[in-house]
């Protein structure tokens, strides 16, 4: 429910941002993506700046892993498990 409202909240903030800059609502399409996308990526600053501030690396691996799948909604793709190959073989030797 917390979630909800939170979002809740933003719309509203958005639609006084909007009703500020006399920008209609909806958006037309590619003003309004354009706008989301620069909301996913500003989503993904603060993680990368207290990253930085805590002088930790900001590794390809880390971004790919933390940033590009927030931002573009497809997961990363999960690493097999230690030793997942060597039962699969038994598996197939036993059956």
């Amino acid at each position: 429910m917390k979630v909800y409202l939170v979002s809740l909240g933003a719309g509203i903030l958005v639609g006084l941002i909007y009703a500020g800059l006399q920008v209609r609502s909806p958006a037309p399409p590619a003003i309004a993506l354009i706008g989301l996308l620069g909301i996913l990526i500003g989503e993904q600053t603060l993680p990368i700046a207290r990253k930085m501030l805590s002088r930790e690396p900001v590794t390809a691996a880390w971004f790919r892993s933390e940033c590009v799948a927030r931002i573009t909604g497809v997961a990363p793709a999960a690493a097999p498990a230690p030793g997942a190959d060597k039962a699969a073989g038994a598996e197939d030797r036993m059956g």
